[in-house]
């Protein structure tokens, strides 16, 4: 009976890590052409860690932390948010929102990589698959010459790459670190102090800052989507499903994201879809899935927590 209770909530932990997380590039693509990407960023995290607090402090739960965890919480901030979502939403002034979610869609195949190299992890057969095809198809979405003719198209790309280590990495530490407890708790304190570095990144690079009043309407409910339910609601969605579902059900947001994305961003902003980019799409989404083993979800949706 009480699985049955859960069954409902199941199907909208899954709409949000599908649609939701899908979604927030579209959102962050429209918000960013009219607020600077470090404090659109900075925004984003400073209120949703302020809003997370609010609702831990009014369930009764402690957001009392070690000196430790504390640190712990703001290098994991800045990897995740502050240069990981941050550099990804400089990035979009350069690139499509859908070719963005497609490029971070090899993220599993970045987290591999790093753990053969700095661990010395093995690498399966059938994740050695999964590399090959992944590697075959960024190559062919990073290699269009109506993409690499856009102006800075090339720093965009090279942008994400970065943050796809910034979050590989971050991922790594997860497992070793000490973190409050409560996960809850957890993500509030590293999007309060990622969002904080963010508002210092956005100062140090002179970025204009504005009032949300001046901001037009498309920008303001984007803002609140990205907000409300990208940061929050989302992600809570995906640590309730890592408990009540198996890891590869939940992994199968990897492959939802960019679809979700891409038929967005052409219906929305018209972003075009080529040949070459759902080959593309093919082939990195079954890189992905091959990488995406039983064994190697133990270990990467370990790290995802």
């Amino acid at each position: 009976m009480q699985e049955k209770r859960k069954t409902p909530l199941i199907i909208l932990a899954f709409f949000a890590i599908y649609v939701i997380w899908g979604s927030t590039y579209l959102l962050n693509k429209i918000a960013v052409q009219e607020i600077p990407p470090f404090f659109l960023a900075g925004i984003r995290f400073v209120t949703a860690g302020i809003l997370i607090f609010g609702m831990a402090l009014l369930s009764g739960k402690s957001i009392k932390v070690s000196k430790k965890q504390f640190w712990n919480s703001v290098f994991l901030g800045f990897l995740f948010l502050s240069f990981g979502n941050g550099v990804v939403v400089w990035a979009l002034k350069f690139v499509d929102s859908n070719f963005a979610a497609l490029e971070i869609s090899a993220q599993p195949l970045v987290i591999l990589l790093m753990m053969w190299i700095l661990q010395g992890k093995k690498i399966q057969p059938m994740s050695l698959l999964g590399v090959f095809l992944g590697m075959l198809g960024i190559y062919l979405l990073v290699s269009q010459q109506n993409i690499l003719e856009q102006e800075n198209a090339v720093l965009g790309m090279l942008m994400i790459f970065g943050a796809m280590l910034s979050w590989a990495y971050g991922s790594l530490f997860v497992a070793k670190a000490d973190l409050p407890k409560n996960y809850f708790v957890n993500t509030g304190y590293q999007m309060l102090t990622g969002g904080v570095l963010l508002f210092i990144i956005s100062f140090a690079f002179s970025e204009p800052w504005s009032s949300p009043t001046i901001w037009s309407n498309e920008v303001q409910w984007s803002m609140v989507l990205l907000i409300i339910f990208g940061s929050i609601v989302a992600f809570t969605s995906f640590n309730f499903l890592l408990r009540v579902v198996s890891p590869e059900k939940v992994a199968t947001n990897t492959y939802v994201n960019p679809i979700v994305a891409m038929v967005l961003g052409w219906y929305f902003l018209n972003e075009q879809i080529s040949l070459q980019s759902i080959v593309a799409a093919i082939i990195l989404l079954t890189g992905v899935y091959f990488i995406n083993t039983k064994k190697t979800l133990k270990i990467l949706n370990r790290f995802k927590k």
